[in-house]
Parts: C-alpha cells; sequence; structure tokens
C-alpha cells in the first residue's frame, strides 16, 4: 500500500497512478446480466412508484453537494499515521470502485433498454450519473494522499462477472441499502465526536446516503414488480443467500480494516453489528425472508469466518512450507464455508406474513 506523504500546500509531488487492489472473493466486482430480459420486463404492479422516483431522480437534489468546497484547498494531511494514513486510502479505493461498477452497469443497461423501456432506461441513466459523480469524487480524494485510479484502464482490464437479472436486483438493492447505513452511521458518530473526522469528505456522507437509499428504493420497486422475486419458495431462499453473502462480506472487510474504523473511534464489531442489523431490518421492506440477526449463534459464526480470514492472511505472510500453507488454508476455507452454512440453516423471518406490521 502507498506510503507516500503528501502536503497539499505545494505542488512538489505528482500524483501517481495506484495499481488496483488484486481481485478477491471480497473486492467490489464488475458485472453484467442478461439484456434481453431487462428490456421485456413488466412494470405495470409498480410504475406509479417509479414514475414518481424517476421525478426525484430528475430534480437532482444532490447536483451541489459533492463539490470540493474550501475545506479540502489549503489543508495538509502529513500528521495522519501510517495505519490511518493506507487503512483510508483502502476504504477510499474499495468505495471509488464499488460506485464505478454500478455506474458501468446502469449506464449499459440504460443504453440497452433505451427503445423497449423508456421509463427504467431513463431511471438507470440518471443512477449512473449519481454513480459516476460518487465514483469521481472518491477519486479525486485519493489524490489528496498523491494516489488516483485509472479508472479507464480498470474498465478495460477488470474482470466481469454474469449475474441474471434477479440477481442483479437481489444484490444491488442489498448493496445501495447496506452502503445508506454504513455512510449515515459514520456520519452520526462524528457528529457526535467532531475530533476524530481527519478529512472533510465524512460531511458529504449525509448527502451521500440520500443517493444510496433512493437507489435501494427503486430496486425494492423493481423487486416487488416481479411476484417471482418473492412470492415463492425459492425467493425466500435465494433472500436469505443474498442477505448472509453480503453480510458475510462486510464483517470480513470491515475486521480486516479495523484498524481504520478505529482511527474515526468506531469499535469494528460494534459497528458490524449495527450495519447488519440495519440492513436486515430494512430489507423486510423488500424480500419475503430475512434473517434472525439476533439469534445466539448469528454474530458468532459471522465472526468466526471473519477470524480464519484474518488466519488466510497472517499465512501468506508466515515463513511456513508451502503445502503446509496450502492445506492450512484449505481448512481454514472448510471452516468458513461451514459456519456459513449453519448460519444459513438459522430458522428465517418470514416476513410476509409480517407485511401489514412492516414499516
Amino acid at each position: 500500500m502507498v506510503t507516500t506523504l503528501v502536503n497539499t500546500h505545494t505542488n512538489q509531488l505528482k500524483t501517481k497512478k495506484k495499481e488496483v487492489s488484486k481481485e478477491t472473493l471480497l473486492t467490489p466486482r464488475f458485472y453484467t446480466t442478461d439484456f434481453e430480459t431487462a428490456a421485456t420486463i413488466s412494470l405495470k404492479d409498480q410504475e406509479t412508484q417509479l414514475q414518481a422516483m424517476l421525478t426525484e431522480m430528475r430534480n437532482d437534489y444532490n447536483r451541489y453537494h459533492f463539490v470540493r468546497d474550501d475545506s479540502f484547498k489549503d489543508a495538509s494531511w502529513d500528521h495522519l499515521d501510517k495505519d490511518t494514513r493506507e487503512g483510508f486510502i483502502q476504504y477510499l479505493e474499495r468505495s471509488c470502485i464499488s460506485e464505478f461498477s454500478g455506474f458501468l452497469l446502469f449506464k449499459e443497461l440504460s443504453r440497452k433498454i433505451k427503445k423497449s423501456n423508456p421509463l427504467m432506461a431513463e431511471i438507470f441513466h440518471l443512477m449512473a450519473r449519481d454513480e459516476a459523480r460518487h465514483a469521481g469524487y472518491l477519486n479525486k480524494a485519493m489524490s489528496d494522499f498523491n494516489v488516483t485510479l485509472d479508472l479507464g484502464k480498470i474498465t478495460k482490464t477488470r474482470s466481469y462477472t454474469f449475474f441474471p437479472l434477479e440477481w442483479v436486483i437481489y444484490t444491488v438493492y442489498l448493496s445501495e441499502k447496506i452502503g445508506y447505513w454504513r455512510y449515515i452511521i459514520i456520519f452520526h458518530h462524528l457528529q457526535k465526536h467532531p475530533e476524530k473526522k481527519f478529512y472533510p469528505i465524512f460531511d458529504k456522507f449525509e448527502s451521500w446516503c440520500q443517493d444510496e437509499n433512493r437507489h435501494g428504493d427503486i430496486f425494492n420497486a423493481l423487486l416487488r414488480s416481479q411476484p417471482k422475486l418473492w412470492n415463492n419458495w425459492k425467493a425466500r431462499l435465494w433472500s436469505r443467500f443474498f442477505l448472509l453473502s453480503v453480510f458475510v462480506t462486510h464483517t470480513l472487510t470491515v475486521h480486516e480494516r479495523k484498524k481504520f474504523y478505529l482511527s474515526l473511534g468506531i469499535n469494528a464489531t460494534d459497528f458490524d453489528k449495527e450495519v447488519i442489523r440495519e440492513t436486515n431490518n430494512t430489507s423486510a421492506r423488500a424480500f419475503p425472508s430475512i434473517l434472525d440477526v439476533e439469534h445466539p449463534e448469528f454474530y458468532p459464526r459471522l465472526k468466526r469466518c471473519s477470524d480464519r480470514n484474518l488466519e488466510i492472511k497472517a499465512l501468506k505472510n508466515s515463513n511456513k512450507l508451502g503445502i503446509v500453507k496450502t492445506l492450512n488454508k484449505i481448512l481454514l476455507i472448510a471452516g468458513i464455508a461451514g459456519d456459513f452454512f449453519k448460519a444459513f440453516l438459522i430458522k428465517p423471518i418470514d416476513t410476509e406474513a409480517l407485511r401489514g406490521d412492516i414499516h
């Protein structure tokens, strides 16, 4: 990771293009989907709601929020220690790639369905606008630390994962909603502890939340417009699977970067639990089933997955023989899979049965 110090009072240091982190199961991915299915999807059950959201998107309430104001000018972050600086750069990189991935997917969806589904085409176009704005803002923030990502190069070199449209709807909904909770929890924490706010981008997180929440609501409407995504046993299984996948990934990545959260005065484990709890509750508005995250086995199993993941990372830097590393890694991965499966078997909460009680 880059450790070069930057003094933004001068232009003596030249910004470098940062090599994007190696793709792993935990890194944000680029997706493609079945565009023909997207072109023919029926929206009649949610058309009124989607039209209202389109009007809101056109108004673009956040158009002036992502501007580098005076708080970014004539400032220096040389005082940040190595762990804080490197952890923050990792945070910015992951967030930038995630936002850029959404931009590419939404842009392509908008282009492919423009003639057959103009309502959703315009919505996707406007969501792509938001994601591009976020990605650019994050990449510019990285330049304050003397590094940026070459997003044009990443577009050409990054591998793309095909997801059926149904999977895209589930995963993007969750991505937007969990993003909302991550940003708003950090924002409210730093409001209470302004002494921990070491960089002005945190002031923008409330506006960011508005975009994430709005995008999630759009995908909520898309999901509820398709009965096959919520009104059968397969939908219940897929809901649980994607919820658990997103939550395990979140637990692993948060604990990998616990030093960054500590620099904000946030306990990584407590933050992880709060984000998962709130995202799970929010998902009850869309999904037919959610997870029982208050079950006494749920968080301990996720924490064991995280502990094993950290052991795997430690193995890479150990002096053990190659074959020993491989065997240990296989055992640790098997342990993660086992806890994932056991967490999946915890009896879920039937949200359709509680639909009238969910707000």
